[in-house]
């Protein structure tokens, strides 16, 4: 911790926070709904869904502490914005001029919908701020530009601003300060409280969208490539004398992370260190000094896979007086689906009012289908219907929109020996293939184990094309989709849910078998003792020149000069215990190690 840059009463605000307060209990409010992709806007769909798994995985929130919004009654949103304005939301000329570009009509009701929802879940996140005198936050929300008369920056309606429209109406009556730390103005919250001096708008971002002046803000443009010590000194500089004088009865705070270094679409260069000392010190100005003042933080601005570990990282100090490094690897992603999978399950085990049964059976879906859907089950278990249904269901489908295919579909074909096939295009016309899976039930390769044969695994995004600047691997024809996590982790999730013993593939190249290694095991432990002597050989080149000078000859037994071929051996990811226990056993171990022993490689 950098804690010069807080001086010395940022100093003591926060070590009154985090030493006094001890471990915080705080709620959280989210809904699946939240997870609509925006085409062709590096915005992560699961983005609030990672935060909460994340904090579930460390045990830092349980049931109790999270709930799902309903959506902002127009009653409500009217208090903020315009009759006028909410008459013409839905035409196409607020389609552009919220978005920049048109979208179906039913992607845009998708938006109102969503937005609406979000405007619920900070209405929420208030109400219970101010019931608990704790932290709430709403995992979706700070869409700060939407003004009263207008929508823009991809806002339609502001959701801070409804949620202290509607508090003002419930007469609560104290002052309200709202600390606005995007990359972007919050300029849409400014212009709606331009004329009210109970409600303190602070925000510090790049360029200032509107510059009408209020009775009470502080409007911080700080211009394009800001740091970590210009960041904060604004920050430490302007905050404390804002909350001494305003002396607010709530603050909600837009937690913005873009304006960190590896932002997709921020223009700042903010270390991941530094945007947890900016959280740090607004939470010990709100919450300390003797001060406990109700907060509501809502997400705000953050673009790329990585926004999520930021927001994380900030409530898992917030929750644990911890600082960690949040990531997500293919155990965390397996453990989110299968509690997706749960509640699924848990929503369908609800009782539903009597009356017709209107649910599609698979009869019903190969009518529907064509004639197709009925009789083709994958692994003699699913059928095309339920494939796309996990695959919507456990986002996977919105991270491909969100890449900008906006039609996801699945097609499954059971018919070859050599295995069932599921391929994804990104179209209904099908011309943009995804994904190819090809796999069957395998009980033959390990004796008394049940076991998921991959047989082939494409992922490829067919609009980009290979180049010197993106070179490829042997057997790519484009580059990668950047979706083999989740799909490993929908395969195990397949394995538990049909009581396999594990997942096998057999790596055509030497790069497939490195880049599984740490999860996956060699069937035999002679192919083990291969691959360790060749990856010894190969120390110290990357992984694309590695694999070509293997596949090129140049990796020679020791003893006799001639090439090592890489012979493709079979890999195993283990799901059974009891599996896993035959890997682990002392023959294996002694195997491998005596295969090793006999083997010694270099690069010719």
């Amino acid at each position: 911790m950098r804690m010069g840059r807080f001086g010395n009463a940022g100093l003591r605000a926060f070590r009154r926070l985090r030493y006094g307060l001890g471990r915080r209990v705080a709620h959280f409010v989210y809904h699946t709904a939240y997870e609509l992709p925006v085409s062709g806007v590096p915005l992560d769909p699961l983005r609030g869904q990672r935060i909460l798994a994340y904090l579930l995985d460390r045990g830092l929130i349980g049931s109790n502490q999270m709930s799902e919004p309903i959506p902002a009654s127009l009653d409500n949103i009217s208090r903020a914005h315009t009759a006028d304005y909410l008459d013409v939301v839905e035409e196409p000329e607020m389609v552009n001029a919220v978005l920049g570009f048109t979208v179906p009509e039913q992607k845009w009701q998708e938006f109102i919908d969503v937005q609406r929802l979000a405007a619920g879940g900070t209405v929420q996140a208030t109400r219970l701020a101010l019931r608990t005198g704790r932290v709430a936050v709403n995992l979706g929300g700070g869409f700060h530009h939407a003004a009263p008369d207008r929508g823009m920056g991809f806002c339609i309606f502001n959701d801070v601003a409804v949620a202290i429209k509607r508090l003002r109406h419930k007469r609560f009556d104290e002052p309200i300060l709202v600390i606005d730390l995007d990359i972007h103005d919050g300029n849409g919250t400014r212009i709606a409280f331009a004329d009210d001096a109970t409600v303190y708008t602070f925000s510090i971002h790049n360029d200032t969208w509107d510059d009408r002046p209020a009775v009470a803000d502080t409007c911080l443009a700080l211009g394009a490539d800001v740091g970590d010590e210009q960041y904060l000194a604004a920050l430490t500089r302007e905050l404390p004398a804002i909350v001494d004088q305003h002396e607010p009865g709530l603050v909600l705070y837009v937690a913005g992370v873009d304006p960190a270094e590896d932002d997709h679409m921020g223009n700042w260069q903010v270390t991941s260190g530094a945007m947890l000392e900016r959280d740090q010190f607004v939470l010990g100005q709100v919450c300390g000094q003797g001060r406990d003042i109700p907060t509501a933080v809502v997400l705000g601005g953050g673009y790329g896979e990585k926004a999520w570990r930021h927001s994380a990282r900030f409530f898992v100090w917030l929750l644990s007086g911890k600082e960690v490094d949040p990531t997500e690897d293919v155990d965390a992603i397996v453990r989110r689906f299968q509690r997706i999978e749960m509640d699924a399950r848990r929503r369908e085990m609800r009782p539903r009012a009597s009356g017709p049964d209107w649910e599609l059976d698979d009869d019903d879906i190969q009518v529907l289908g064509g004639g197709a859907v009925g009789d083709t089950r994958v692994l003699g278990e699913y059928t095309r219907h339920r494939i796309e249904l996990q695959l919507e269901r456990l986002g996977i489908f919105n991270q491909i929109r969100a890449k900008g295919f906006t039609a996801p579909t699945a097609t499954v074909d059971a018919s070859s020996s050599l295995g069932d096939t599921i391929r994804v295009y990104g179209d209904f016309d099908r011309s943009q293939l995804l994904m190819e899976l090809r796999m069957r039930r395998d009980r033959a390769s390990i004796p008394e184990m049940d076991v998921l044969y991959v047989e082939w695994l494409l992922l490829q995004d067919p609009r980009e094309e290979l180049s010197d600047e993106r070179p490829g691997l042997p057997g790519q024809e484009h580059p990668g989709l950047g979706l083999l996590r989740e799909i490993v982790a929908l395969l195990l999730v397949v394995c538990e849910q049909i009581g396999l013993d594990g997942i096998m593939f057999v790596p055509a190249h030497y790069y497939m078998a490195a880049l599984g290694h740490r999860h996956l095991r060699f069937v035999r432990p002679e192919d083990a003792a291969v691959f360790d002597s060749m990856r010894d050989a190969v120390a110290g080149l990357d992984l694309a020149t590695a694999t070509q000078a293997i596949e090129e000859g140049h990796v020679v037994d020791r003893s006799n000069g001639k090439s090592v071929a890489w012979h493709a051996p079979q890999m195993i990811l283990p799901v059974s215990r009891r599996l896993s226990r035959r890997l682990d056993s002392s023959d294996v171990e002694t195997a491998f190690l005596q295969a090793r022993s006999l083997l010694s490689y270099r690069l010719r």
